[in-house]
């Protein structure tokens, strides 16, 4: 009988500069992950300690993914290797100064960006090579059009894990397992370790809808404008401005501080914290932000 061996995987996110950040290890080839110790009082006590113990970052909000299992040795052939049963967890923090080992997401899945005409052609690249490998199938096809909003299909911004899986099961990732010619650029990770970061991202993506989980991600004091170039940044999609804003402050989120921001050009803008006590209300109730029209 084989043995099962557990480990804790972390997928860390951070904001700076309007680019959404994973903590990595191995020059962004891997995911921090540590050894499930019985000494803690739960799973998610025992990572937050791990994580900020190894990583000196303060998490703000955390919650688990799913749960990813896989026989070490499977590729080889090889019996009888241990059953590798991996906890996925995503944590989110905000970072002061640059720091060593944070990537941009985006670097991992370029094609989820959208707020630069640049994603246009390489999603046309796709497009091509996914109806290549849909080969005249009906239903192959419509799950292209669906998954990555082709041929008239909305774009779903929370579709992340389906689009990373799509391109596995077409060959199109190193991580595939019969790779093709063409590969859909973007730095590949070992193992399963970039579908769990993409099963980070579809989840922080879906959160922002319902949960305030994005001023975790933010410094004390924010104009309105930061507010919004961050949650663009993790829906990777423009929003609009004068929506945004009407939005925000009709559901009684934030809170003017008296100050403002000096900017570079106009007016100074003013300086917003989140309402700490609306928390509790918003986990319950959700906070609907505006990320799903675009311009």
């Amino acid at each position: 009988m084989n043995e099962i061996q557990s480990e804790l995987v972390a997928v860390l996110i951070a904001v700076q500069d309007e680019v959404p950040l994973v903590l990595t290890l191995d020059q962004g080839r891997n995911l921090p992950s540590g050894p499930l110790e019985t000494r803690h009082r739960s799973l998610q006590r025992g990572m937050r300690l791990w994580v900020e113990q190894q990583t000196q970052c303060r998490l703000g909000h955390i919650e688990q993914l799913y749960t990813f299992a896989e026989t070490a040795g499977l590729e080889t052939g090889v019996q009888d290797h241990p059953r590798l049963i991996r906890i996925s967890y995503m944590g989110l923090t905000r970072l002061e100064e640059a720091q060593q080992g944070w990537r941009g997401l985006y670097e991992y899945f370029p094609w989820e960006n959208r707020r630069e005409h640049g994603a246009d052609p390489l999603l046309s690249e796709i497009a091509r090579a996914l109806t290549v490998w849909a080969k005249g199938d009906a239903a192959r096809l419509w799950r292209c059009a669906e998954t990555f909003g082709l041929d008239g299909q909305p774009w779903s911004d929370e579709l992340v894990l389906h689009r990373y899986e799509l391109l596995w099961e077409a060959g199109l990732l190193p991580e595939s397992q019969q790779p093709g010619s063409w590969l859909a650029p973007g730095r590949s990770m070992p193992s399963d370790r970039r579908r769990i970061l993409a099963t980070a991202l579809a989840r922080l993506r879906a959160k922002i809808r319902y949960r305030p989980v994005v001023f975790e991600l933010m410094p004390e004091t924010f104009t309105l404008w930061q507010l919004q170039r961050t949650v663009e940044a993790i829906a990777g999609s423009p929003l609009h401005k004068q929506n945004f804003r009407r939005l925000i402050l009709a559901q009684d989120l934030v809170e003017e501080t008296g100050k403002a921001e000096m900017q570079a050009q106009g007016r100074p803008a003013r300086l917003y914290r989140f309402k700490g006590t609306v928390i509790g209300t918003r986990h319950l109730m959700g906070s609907k932000l505006p990320i799903a029209r675009s311009v």
